[in-house]
């Protein structure tokens, strides 16, 4: 038995089709209406839309899935602090951010 860094464990194969329907989702109108926002979803700061990325909340390799309700627009920095890691094992960075006030 090897070590495996999460509890989820998907074939090389099961990777692939979802990597490859995030970008299909990239393409669609809903993806570029996120884009178009201009708003990162975890620090809620104004971000240019070419510098927005698609993030899985809970990330393909912990399981997740390309779907609209996994997928949000997210500044670089805050995509790749986030890394693999689930949104409560992430609290503590977002923590850092106020709310943005309406």
């Amino acid at each position: 038995m090897t070590n495996q860094p999460y509890a989820f464990d998907l074939d090389e194969e099961e990777i692939r089709r979802e990597r490859r329907k995030a970008r299909d989702i990239r393409q669609t109108q809903w993806w570029k209406r996120r884009l178009a926002k201009g708003i990162c979803h975890y620090c809620h700061r104004p971000t240019p839309a070419a510098e927005l990325t698609m993030d899985h909340i809970v990330p393909v390799a912990r399981g997740g899935r390309s779907t609209r309700g996994n997928l949000v627009a997210a500044c670089k920095a805050c995509n790749n602090k986030k890394k693999q890691l689930l949104p409560m094992e992430w609290q503590e960075y977002l923590a850092g951010f106020e709310p943005p006030q309406d």
